[in-house]
């Protein structure tokens, strides 16, 4: 014996609805906040790729003069 479903308030309604809101506008924020960062460190780690790759093609250079 079910019962006929409870009507909600329009306040909570609102409240719900603007909370839904607010967490999706603020996780739009912060994923845009944390690719910048990320996209920043990509670009170091480039930088530090060209380097690293340099030295060890000098290394495998002198290993071989050295053979």
């Amino acid at each position: 014996m079910s019962q006929p479903p409870v009507r909600v308030s329009p306040l909570i309604k609102f409240g719900r609805w603007s909370l839904l809101t607010v967490g999706i506008a603020y996780g739009a924020y912060h994923n845009s906040r944390l690719s910048k960062k990320e996209e920043k460190v990509r670009e170091i780690e480039a930088q530090q790729k060209v380097i690293r790759d340099a030295k060890l093609a000098e290394e495998k250079k002198r290993a071989q003069a050295a053979e």
